[in-house]
């Protein structure tokens, strides 16, 4: 058996009995099987919901949380009024817990399990050799075997490893690597060796908090708030003359869940208003439910925010780009439309037109815009087809430009041409002896529409059979 309510507890039944002689002593005892992954995922779940109270929040154990409230007390009235609201959101959740407040996890560890009260805390005035002198040895997460040798020498309290050297704790083991295990969690819990928290979510490197009197029931609530909570954040952020890149909203409802929204910055930043206008339409996502009682807002990914003065007029200025109103407006698109889907393009070297440039996500590094900003050839044209298109051509000589083709079923008289082109196959790319050449054409129809075809291949050039024609794209 693994564990028993209260109810069962009072009948004599406990973790370690047997289904059999707990069945013994209540016929109507009621059991369960254990689900070890279902309980890991719902202690998971509570120590992301514990973050509330503090960022550093992590799994301790099968049945434990490991929180480090150092300096986080002060959002919610205290020390005191922080472990009362962790009790009562834990009763209100219909979770029965122990709490423990020690210098070291050690020491939490041994008196949330092992103290007087169902609130045990190593006050500033008292030394955690004291706290923790009169706890039993199990308190210091000793193995089975450790702790069954120590009763056996009559020590059974913390208080009475503390005069033991190690020579004399070795010969009583007869092991001086089980003393030396014994005197290492005694160190452990005496901060004589420190424990490293791993966090269950990367601990933000800006926060700022809010708790409410009244939980929040409205996204106005939330927008007045979350106001209050970026200009905290921006000053914090201007102090040490850095901005961020993510910025995290996460709401924590009055029935014990959590909502966060999250965006993302090209460049790093520590404008208010600009952070609120990225967030003003995320905040509709989330639901306030039965209330928001705290809001948090972190920051992370932080950098050095360089700002440069503008000029005064554009003919001043050192380039025609501003990259600040540049990611500024990159950052409304995103919020907009979705991560993504703000792209740059990006000359590269090839000779084939459908590889001489690629898109990619703009993320607002200092870009060189001398291409960008460079007038196109004027014998390419700005957009290709996704995919060349066949069409059918008739040609004055075999090597010559079109003369009529039909493409998309529709017959075109070609009025003018120029070209060809030609365009070699990329050597370095190639595997096989199939691949052409091509002779490109700007061919204008009795319309005035103009289109950029190409014939793959050349008459007699041994790689395959006939040259076909293919549509690539079209003139502005």
């Amino acid at each position: 058996m693994a564990a028993a309510n209260a109810s069962a507890t009072r009948l004599g039944i406990g973790p370690g009995l047997r289904f059999a002689d707990a069945r013994s002593r209540a016929p109507n005892v009621q059991a369960e099987p254990v689900n070890r992954a279902a309980d890991a995922a719902a202690l998971e779940a509570l120590g992301l919901w514990a973050t509330r109270w503090t960022p550093l929040s992590a799994v301790d154990g099968v049945d434990a949380l490991r929180l480090d409230i150092t300096g986080c007390a002060r959002f919610f009235g205290g020390e005191g009024a922080l472990l009362g609201d962790i009790g009562e959101r834990m009763a209100a959740g219909g979770l029965s817990c122990r709490l423990g407040v020690g210098p070291t996890p050690g020491a939490a560890w041994a008196l949330a399990r092992y103290g007087d009260s169902r609130v045990n805390v190593c006050r500033s005035d008292q030394s955690v050799e004291d706290a923790l002198r009169d706890l039993p040895i199990t308190g210091l997460r000793l193995t089975e075997n450790a702790e069954r040798l120590l009763r056996r020498f009559g020590l059974t309290r913390i208080g009475q490893l503390y005069g033991i050297d190690r020579t004399a704790l070795a010969r009583r083991f007869a092991s001086k690597d089980a003393a030396n295990a014994v005197r290492f969690r005694l160190d452990q819990a005496l901060g004589i060796y420190a424990e490293p928290l791993v966090p269950l979510r990367p601990q933000p490197d800006y926060a700022a908090r809010r708790s409410f009197v009244e939980p929040l029931s409205s996204s106005d609530g939330i927008t007045a708030a979350l106001g209050d909570l970026a200009e905290a954040l921006c000053r914090h952020l201007e102090q040490d003359g850095r901005g961020a890149r993510d910025f995290t909203l996460t709401a924590f409802r009055s029935n014990g869940s959590a909502s966060l929204v999250a965006l993302s910055t090209a460049r790093p930043v520590r404008d208010v208003a600009h952070i609120l206008r990225l967030f003003r339409d995320r905040i509709e996502k989330i639901d306030p439910g039965f209330g928001i009682d705290l809001l948090a807002l972190t920051a992370t990914r932080p950098d050095t925010l360089e700002t440069d003065a503008r000029a005064l007029s554009p003919d001043l200025a050192a380039s025609p780009v501003d990259p600040a109103a540049l990611a500024a407006l990159a950052d409304r698109l995103t919020a907009k439309l979705g991560e993504g889907v703000v792209r740059i393009s990006r000359s590269v070297a090839s000779h084939d037109p459908a590889r001489a440039e690629i898109l990619t996500a703009f993320e607002g590094q200092d870009e060189d815009w001398s291409e960008a900003l460079r007038a196109p050839r004027s014998d390419r044209p700005a957009r290709l087809l996704d995919q060349p298109e066949v069409v059918d051509v008739l040609a004055e000589v075999p090597d010559g430009p079109p003369v009529r083709f039909v493409w998309r079923r529709v017959p075109r008289r070609v009025k003018r041409a120029e070209g060809p082109e030609r365009i070699a196959p990329e050597w370095w790319r190639t595997f096989n002896n199939e691949a052409r050449a091509r002779d490109y054409y700007r061919v204008e129809d009795e319309d005035g529409r103009r289109y950029w075809v190409f014939r793959e291949g050349l008459y007699q050039d041994g790689r395959g059979g006939n040259p076909r024609w293919f549509v690539h794209a079209l003139f502005a």
